[in-house]
């Protein structure tokens, strides 16, 4: 596929989620189901297509971390230097949401979980829909179902109801990762989706280096694949 032809995809992907459509997109690590984050009527049909349970809050994409404090509130320093440092990345933050997020996308909790995507696509449909949008989006599979890594696994499982499949190739990274609490109790929880299990020592010095303060981070594990 030319350059051309791909931003042409990226332009059209970007009008059908700006007119309350749901598109499939690439991230490094699976495709996802999305929709625009500040549409709470586009971002519901997101759980009729999957069929998951409304109460399931969803994680919204947005392009750069300078965006943080539109979609979060009380933001921690220890989330501003992870952003920083593993940013565009499987990296999700999950904060106190701002006022403007709904609770179609929070699932009615007082949370929101944040990431920037390290896809080129991903990136550029989110460069399209400018810096006032993001896109809420779980993974583009039935609920309970395997997440997918190619645009032919959506396509198969997801024939009704998604406006365009945005093909990026295959996910270089899967879904693998592990969840250290980076966070004391009286802030908002942080949680790292990696691309791979690292030793407990690893992940600890990667989280004190970015944070500049030591925290505390359990043994990799792998998160579950069907949601």
């Amino acid at each position: 596929m030319s350059d051309r032809e791909r931003h042409n995809q990226i332009e059209a992907a970007a009008r059908l989620l700006r007119a309350g459509g749901v598109v499939a997109f690439p991230t490094e690590t699976v495709y996802g189901l999305g929709a625009d984050a500040t549409d709470p009527e586009a971002v519901r049909k997101i759980f009729e297509i999957k069929g998951r349970p409304a109460d399931h809050p969803l994680i919204v994409h947005i392009s750069n971390a300078t965006l943080l404090d539109q979609w979060a509130r009380e933001i921690p320093e220890a989330a501003r230097r992870l952003a920083e440092r593993f940013w565009p990345g499987p990296l999700t933050l999950i904060l106190l949401r701002s006022s403007h997020v709904s609770d179609a996308v929070t699932g009615g909790q007082d949370t929101v979980g944040l990431r920037v995507p390290d896809h080129p696509v991903a990136l550029a449909l989110l460069q399209e829909l400018g810096p006032e949008k993001a896109l809420a989006a779980p993974s583009a599979n039935r609920f309970g179902r395997i997440s997918p890594t190619t645009a032919a696994h959506v396509r198969a499982e997801l024939s009704e109801g998604v406006s365009m499949v945005l093909d990026g190739g295959p996910c270089r990274v899967g879904p693998t990762g592990f969840t250290p609490p980076c966070a004391s109790s009286m802030a908002p929880v942080l949680i790292i989706f990696w691309p791979k299990p690292l030793p407990r020592a690893s992940t600890g010095r990667q989280c004190t280096t970015a944070c500049a303060a030591p925290l505390p981070c359990i043994a990799p594990t792998k998160i579950n694949l069907r949601r």
